[in-house]
């Protein structure tokens, strides 16, 4: 037990959060692979529609997340207390808005997505002013470095998801889909756990110094164009697949993405933990490229890896995952995880840019990734097309980031 806690105490707060993040990512790998077993492919297509419409949306609460982040290393004392009051009341309002939309829209997107009922979408909605409010709080501890508390709130949303969607499954006689949505939504209110609203005040009439209110304003329209493009990118595969293709078709592909995006959803903790690192060392007036380096580098090493593994023995990993019936997608494998690996290393020295307040990086970055979406409009006739038109679209992408990286003498 001693050595245990002498273990522990030499356990910096960054490598706890690193554990943490590949537990998590683990986790709601469980939990998908869980659903594609227990459903199979077509009920499986309207579960991960669902999950793909969170990582939709998630492009707002990752802009109140990283922009709560950036100024938590800038703002300090009342001006700190005012923007982070500003956050939540902002956070809060625009869930609220989205929610109704959504509810309001649902039997369209079920007409949409030929989903078999909109209810699932109608319980989705009532939850997303709660997943922003739960965005702005991990803000906090992601911009104050406090990890273990950011650790906790993806711990405890993950876990409950992940048992009270197993349990609503086995128990209760409904609707897959709307079992999924509730379990969703429940898992919010358990990332909330735990909260820094100490000093919350919906109230409060105060408002930011004028050059303060226009640095967060840029910085959060270009961040939320930015992650809407991003989401885009990553997800719009999914959606175009279930327009385009039937519902068998587009549960083989759901399960393809799930193993390929493994390297993104990793690559994620290298960007939570590069923005307020950038942030720090900028205002210390430290060189920051040396911490690009090292997760482009992280990065790089980890999807080679799964690339290799992934056309070596694609049919050993989708059979230990999904089962035999997700067989036929085991020569598209290692294909997809090569374009989703292109994008998350470029998707690292885009926030990189954006950390830096270097916008121009990530408007051309924008631009050039939804090349994706319209490749797939029009090249579509079968799924190793939809697959390889993301390659090309990824590695411009990359290319463009790294262009721009070697023009700059000293970043």
């Amino acid at each position: 037990m001693p050595t245990l806690k002498v273990f522990l105490k030499k356990i910096s707060p960054e490598q706890l959060f690193m554990f943490s993040v590949l537990v998590v990512n683990g986790g709601n790998y469980i939990y998908n692979l869980l659903l594609g077993r227990i459903l199979g492919p077509e009920a499986f297509a309207e579960a991960a529609l669902l999950i793909t419409l969170l990582l939709v949306l998630s492009f707002v609460g990752m802009t109140f997340q990283l922009t709560t982040a950036k100024f938590a290393v800038i703002f300090s004392d009342k001006q700190w207390s005012i923007f982070k009051n500003r956050s939540y009341k902002q956070a809060s309002f625009v869930g609220i808005i989205a929610g109704l939309l959504i509810i309001i829209f649902s039997r369209s997107l079920q007409s949409i997505f030929h989903t078999q009922s909109h209810w699932m979408f109608v319980l989705f909605g009532f939850g997303v002013p709660l997943y922003f409010f739960m965005s702005v709080n991990r803000g906090i501890y992601q911009g104050k470095q406090n990890f273990k508390n950011l650790s906790i709130t993806y711990q405890t949303e993950m876990w409950s998801k992940l048992v009270l969607t197993l349990l609503l499954l086995i128990l209760i006689p409904l609707e897959s889909s709307f079992l999924v949505a509730l379990g969703i939504v429940i898992s919010f209110f358990f990332g909330l756990i735990p909260s820094d609203i100490e000093g919350l005040d919906f109230k409060d009439k105060e408002h930011l110094l004028p050059e303060n209110s226009k640095r967060v304003n840029k910085f959060m329209i270009l961040t939320i164009c930015y992650e809407f493009t991003q989401i885009i990118i990553n997800n719009s595969d999914i959606l175009l697949v279930k327009h385009y293709f039937n519902s068998l078709d587009a549960g083989l592909y759901a399960s393809l993405a799930l193993i390929g995006r493994v390297v993104y959803f990793v690559a994620w903790m290298f960007v939570m933990l590069l923005l307020p690192t950038v942030v720090q060392k900028q205002k210390d007036g430290e060189p920051t490229a040396p911490i690009l380096f090292k997760y482009v580098g992280y990065i790089a090493l980890l999807s080679t890896t799964i690339i290799l593994a992934c056309y070596i023995m694609p049919e050993f990993i989708i059979t230990i995952m999904f089962g035999k019936a997700y067989i036929t997608m085991a020569g598209l494998l290692w294909q997809y995880a090569l374009a989703t690996s292109l994008f998350a290393i470029a998707n690292i020295f885009a926030y990189y840019f954006l950390s830096l307040d270097r916008y121009v990086p990530v408007i051309l970055s924008g631009i050039l990734g939804m090349s994706q979406i319209v490749l797939v409009i029009f090249f579509h006739d079968n799924l190793t097309t939809v697959v390889q038109v993301q390659i090309v679209a990824m590695a411009i992408l990359l290319a463009v980031q790294i262009t721009y990286f070697l023009t700059k003498k000293t970043i």
